[in-house]
């Protein structure tokens, strides 16, 4: 091959890179990246960021109500136990801790995910009233619930459902009775944002199967400040059913990831 040739060639050559490697070849996709994998068995309710084990001391000979079972996390609730507002239960912890006194904030913009296996006994029953199991909230006493995760009793049918609290919108809802005494398997996520700006995502696995899979965007998911998981068990006394009774609710194997 000629000189002149060869540079004409390797001027195309060059061109074509030069076009491939452009700002596609430079961008990375967003992928999660694992912030939170907390050990039950090695460390306990270091875990999460606050513990509210029967906050007004109504039973003592029950506590602790929340505590470490091998590698699971156990919320155990007696019908004697009481909260501080004294017509409802609340066994919960809060947040992702990381350690010491460092914990994980959600804040506006941000995606956030949460994968864990859970266990819901055949006596952790839905109810005509409140029944919540995961909330997302505004740090804060008194503020209200964003997102909840729930048990709760349709047309006389008991069912799980996760709901955008604040609008009072079902994102979705399915039988509750086939989920029960075995493991399954929560992925939640959740875009921060205010007014139209977040979203939810929930998924179920029964082992392989996917149980539920929706979402919900254009969604408010911000109340002020920052999100802040919960899980455990708060319910209302007000149930007319007659599902209230001593029970229990374990979690496993929980991950936190952030999209970046």
């Amino acid at each position: 091959m000629n000189p002149s040739r060869r540079a004409l060639l390797g001027a195309a050559i060059g061109g074509a890179v030069a076009a491939t490697a452009g700002p596609c070849a430079t961008a990375h996709a967003a992928s999660w990246r694992l912030r939170w994998s907390p050990s039950a068995s090695s460390g306990g309710l270091g875990a999460f960021e606050t513990v509210e084990d029967d906050r007004a001391d109504s039973h003592p000979a029950g506590q602790p109500h929340i505590l470490t079972e091998g590698d699971n996390f156990r919320f155990n609730m007696h019908t004697v136990d009481r909260d501080i507002s004294t017509d409802r239960q609340r066994q919960e912890v809060t947040g992702l801790r990381t350690s010491g006194s460092s914990y994980l904030k959600w804040l506006p913009g941000e995606t956030w995910r949460i994968t864990y296996r859970m266990y819901i006994p055949g006596s952790l029953k839905a109810t005509t009233t409140f029944t919540h199991i995961m909330q997302m909230k505004q740090p804060g006493n008194g503020t209200s619930p964003i997102v909840v995760q729930s048990l709760r009793r349709v047309n006389g049918v008991q069912t799980i459902e996760l709901k955008l609290a604040v609008a009072d919108i079902l994102v979705g809802r399915t039988d509750l009775v086939p989920l029960q005494n075995k493991w399954i398997d929560v992925d939640f996520r959740i875009t921060v944002g205010d007014g139209t700006a977040g979203s939810v995502r929930w998924i179920l696995k029964d082992g392989s199967t996917t149980v539920i899979d929706k979402s919900k965007s254009n969604a408010d998911t911000l109340l002020a400040d920052r999100v802040r998981p919960k899980w455990g068990i708060y319910r209302s006394l007000g149930d007319t059913s007659g599902s209230l009774q001593d029970t229990h609710l374990l979690l496993t194997g929980m991950r936190g990831y952030q999209l970046v």
